[in-house]
């Protein structure tokens, strides 16, 4: 890749102890069958320069046992480049912790570079199979944008311990979330953000002046404890964020556990009842 060439992947199992750094524009990383990538040392399994026009397709990124900071890591801390007339773009990725075997790391996927385009991806930690646990496959956070007008259609982000998409960047814009919060909390006492009831799937920090998402649909499933989410989606109460066709979901659980709002305060809350097993509750324009 540093000579200009590009990187096809055949399908199977790659243990990496260094990390795919891609550091020219217009670099194609592409997978062949779905093959899976897992980084050995702590460190990521792929990192990108904030360059222009890098294309990365169709790959599983598997943590591996000793946590990772992040394990896709697009641009470095501060990145400041104009890529609007030559975007990256992430191509049906999906990025995995526990569930095979043991993994950890801290984020899943990490964008700094600005006007970066994604295209279906799926990160998930595991709440079943091999290595999946509370203590045993942590993970904080799914997705963190730090980067401006980022795009994505079709973010699958799920069961991470604490938000599961964070989101710093202005005018970023999502079309179809689809999220489940953490299975596995252990008690509420566990599962706080400072004096807050659990952890929104979905922040968009109070910084960001300008956001959009449409189709925004997030579950609760408390199987191990009777836990209260205060709210599915955080975000700051301007005229520059906007959220559309939003759902919450209790699909099941201890009784009393529940996400009490929608976004913010807003919207009803979802939870156990005697009409019901599953309980829904939608909120058109916020």
């Amino acid at each position: 890749m540093a000579t200009g060439k590009n990187l096809l992947f055949t399908p199977g199992v790659y243990i990496l102890d260094e990390t795919l750094r891609i550091t020219r524009p217009n670099t194609i990383v592409f997978g062949l069958g779905i093959p899976s990538l897992k980084p050995t040392k702590g460190q990521s399994a792929i990192s990108v320069a904030d360059v222009d026009g890098v294309k990365i397709s169709g790959l599983i990124i598997d943590a591996g046992e000793i946590s990772s900071p992040s394990l896709v890591n697009i641009g470095p801390t501060g990145s400041k480049a104009d890529h609007s007339a030559n975007p990256t773009f992430l191509y049906d990725l999906t990025v995995r912790t526990g569930g095979t075997a043991s993994g950890k790391n801290e984020m899943g996927v990490v964008i700094n570079s600005s006007n970066v385009v994604v295209d279906h991806i799926w990160i998930w930690r595991a709440d079943h199979g091999i290595g999946a646990g509370w203590t045993t496959n942590p993970t904080k956070t799914g997705l963190l944008v730090n980067g401006n007008r980022v795009t994505i259609y079709g973010l699958f982000n799920v069961h991470h311990k604490e938000y599961q998409t964070l989101w710093n960047g202005n005018g970023g814009r999502v079309y179809m979330y689809q999220s489940e919060m953490p299975y596995d909390v252990p008690n509420q006492a566990a599962w706080m953000s400072g004096k807050t009831a659990g952890f929104a799937s979905y922040k968009v920090t109070d910084t960001v002046t300008s956001h959009e998402a449409w189709g925004v649909g997030i579950y609760c499933f408390f199987r191990d404890a009777s836990v209260i989410a205060h709210s599915a989606i955080e975000a700051p109460s301007v005229s520059g964020v906007k959220f559309h066709d939003l759902t919450t979901v209790w699909l099941d659980g201890k009784p009393g556990s529940q996400i009490a709002h929608i976004i913010n305060d807003q919207g009803g809350r979802v939870f156990r009842n005697s009409a019901a097993t599953i309980s829904r509750q939608t909120l058109i324009h916020y």
